[in-house]
């Protein structure tokens, strides 16, 4: 049944080495195998994430996967120390402060990979 499935995440990226080593090293993610299309897999949870080699493009402009934490002020202090930079928006619906935004009962904060895709930090509250 899928509601027992693990999930794989995939995500395009358009150098997968560039990408490989910001998983690794900035997101402190293991690599778990390489598969036989060049696909790097990296353990994340329960599930996993695949980075694609795709065409400059692929990328999503929106959120493309969001890793539940919870302590997001350390998780963001965390990997800036690794060179992560966080985004900071200011529009209607969404302003962050210190790069989280508040969102009903969870606060999230928003930076890209490598790649260009949109990765997110979220931590439910109470």
């Amino acid at each position: 049944m899928l509601t027992e499935s693990t999930i794989t995440t995939m995500l395009p990226v358009t150098d997968s080495a560039r990408a490989g080593h910001f998983y690794a090293d900035s997101l402190g993610l293991k690599q778990t195998g390489k598969g036989e299309d060049g696909t790097l897999y990296f353990e994340a949870g329960a599930g996993s994430i695949g980075l694609r080699a795709m065409p400059a493009g692929a990328q999503s402009e929106n959120t493309a996967l969001s890793f539940e934490v919870t302590d997001l002020e350390g998780e963001i202090k965390a990997l800036e120390s690794r060179g992560v930079r966080f985004q900071d928006f200011e529009m209607e619906g969404l302003k962050t402060v210190a790069h989280i935004a508040e969102l009903g009962n969870e606060r999230a904060a928003w930076f890209n990979d490598s790649e260009g895709n949109v990765l997110c930090l979220h931590q439910v509250l109470g």
